[in-house]
């Protein structure tokens, strides 16, 4: 028997964060081992009108890709993915493996080869999301892999990611979600009016300019759940240090301790405690994989642990992340990069935020209500 949440997070899916119309082409794209979920993805999706199309892949194509494609087939891509980009009205991404270090030992070249090529179809669909002709969200399908990675039990690992999602049998999600959405846009208006942001925390004190870039508040509609507001900073103006406490995951793999010292806009020295050999492999990707494509800031408070999981973990309230490489175009970034690594910094018991150098964060909290200010016109790049 499919458990009630399960039901319950499909069609918020389908009618909150996506809003699936009649006629609508929805693609929804998991692994077998979240087979129940897409079941109810797709009825829910039917119930809208839409027309559901599933691509269910099987788990450890990835490892023997890796491991035994040539180059030119490693960086292949189809021009039915090509197609499909430019012609599906939305896409559905549920996160759901069996083993969360498949890629573990695999080739750290080959693997940022690889996501790399595939990084083109991703930019892509940004723009089509950007120009308002398609919608994406992605979430996770609770799987043992995961519990054990969270160190939980799958029973109270379920409970944790529905009970973020607000799907649990008393709950209202789309009245919780709509509510967060106007608290979220209020602050993310409020910071459209500063010009730089300064984050002094341990072994941090690292400066960015964001004049001019837009702020997007994450309200459900991009991840579920979802809590945060971020933005692209102006490329060639971060300046300073930063040390990330968690371990930075990327493809399954676990990068510790990651410091990193910015000059002009790029990381001009990095190191790991552990994994520096696959940080400076992510790094020299390309050459926008040293630039930040992303600052934002955690506010999601009843995401309170460290999971190993980006979706929950860059949400924790009172943290921020920073994501080197590609960047929101959306919200007038200009970086282009095969990578986009969340990195996440602990700010929540000695950390400060200061906006034009007025303290504005104070160890994971701003200091008061958003002040109401005027929207501005959306960013666009040049």
């Amino acid at each position: 028997m499919t458990d009630p949440r399960v039901a319950k997070l499909a069609d918020l899916l389908v009618n909150y964060s996506l809003e699936l119309q009649p006629g609508d082409i929805v693609r929804l794209d998991g692994g077998t081992v979240a087979a129940p979920f897409v079941r109810e993805l797709y009825r829910s999706a039917l119930r809208a009108g839409a027309n559901p199309r599933t691509r269910v892949e099987v788990e450890g194509l990835d490892v023997i890709a890796v491991g035994e494609a040539s180059e030119e087939q490693l960086t292949f891509v189809s021009e039915i993915d090509r197609f499909e980009v430019e012609n599906v009205d939305a896409i559905v991404t549920i996160w759901a493996d069996r083993n969360t270090r498949a890629l573990s030992e695999a080739d750290p070249e080959r693997v940022s080869k690889r996501i790399a090529s595939r990084r083109q179809l991703t930019n892509r669909f940004w723009e089509r999301i950007d120009e308002g002709k398609a919608k994406w969200v992605g979430t996770r399908f609770p799987t043992d892999a995961h519990a054990q990675d969270a160190e939980m039990s799958l029973a109270g690992y379920e409970d944790f990611v529905y009970g973020a999602c607000h799907v649990r049998a008393e709950e209202d999600p789309v009245a919780h979600w709509r509510a967060v959405s106007v608290e979220l846009n209020a602050r993310a208006l409020e910071l459209n009016t500063f010009t730089e942001l300064r984050v002094v925390g341990p072994d941090t004190d690292l400066r960015l300019n964001v004049a001019g870039r837009e702020w997007l508040a994450a309200d459900g509609k991009l991840n579920m759940p979802d809590g945060e507001i971020f933005t692209s900073p102006v490329e060639t103006e971060t300046e300073g240090e930063i040390r990330f406490s968690f371990p930075a995951i990327f493809q399954g793999r676990g990068v510790e301790d990651v410091r990193l010292r910015f000059e002009g806009g790029r990381v001009v020295h990095a190191e790991a405690g552990n994994g520096n050999e696959f940080l400076q492999s992510l790094l020299d990707m390309d050459d926008g994989a040293r630039i930040l494509g992303e600052v934002a800031f955690g506010l999601n408070y009843e995401i309170d642990r460290f999971t190993r999981d980006i979706l929950f973990d860059e949400k924790i309230g009172g943290t921020m992340h920073f994501a080197l490489g590609s960047s929101f175009k959306m919200l007038g970034g200009q970086n282009d990069s095969g990578l986009h690594w969340d990195m996440i910094c602990d700010l929540r018991a000695d950390g400060e935020v200061y906006a034009d150098g007025e303290l504005v964060w104070k160890a994971g909290q701003f200091l008061h209500e958003p002040r109401p200010v005027a929207a501005r016109e959306p960013v666009t790049a040049s």
